[in-house]
């Protein structure tokens, strides 16, 4: 029995040729899918900012309309979320505040806020992924004029 079947490969398993064309389709698919996928966090990041700017416009405006004024550069976004002590002082100070926190950016840096603002009544901005002013992307700045 054993020399009949001497010559007779009975095991089952993947040949050398089978293996390599599942390896060249696997690398055509990540080829195509990866960047795809791997874009989607930064994107995913813009759009978190620009919702976070949106929302600090948008309490700025409800200081104002309670305060008849925005926060100084100096009493900043902080103002948003404990009364400021310095002058000017807020007559109208909603008493639990216009914000719970401030966020930070996705980035982990602080929103800034400019009053005047460069580019509109006031400005309330991160300079994206690279930190730096101007850009393109993810790097590009990202403020409450991108609505406007």
């Amino acid at each position: 029995m054993t020399l009949a079947r001497c010559g007779h490969r009975d095991e089952q398993g993947f040949s050398l040729l089978e293996l390599m064309i599942v390896v060249v389709i696997l690398s055509i698919l990540a080829l195509t899918i990866v960047p795809r996928v791997i874009d989607r966090p930064d994107q995913a990041r813009v759009a978190r900012a620009k919702q976070d700017v949106a929302t600090l416009a948008s309490a700025l405006r409800l200081y104002r309309l309670d305060n008849f004024i925005y926060p100084t550069v100096t009493q900043g976004l902080r103002a948003l979320v404990e009364r400021p002590d310095a002058e000017p002082i807020p007559p109208n100070w909603a008493p639990n505040g216009y914000i719970d926190r401030l966020p930070k950016d996705p980035w982990g840096r602080d929103y800034l806020y400019l009053y005047p603002g460069t580019r509109g009544e006031i400005d309330v901005f991160s300079y994206g992924a690279d930190g730096r002013t101007g850009g393109a992307g993810s790097d590009a700045d990202i403020g409450n004029w991108f609505a406007e």
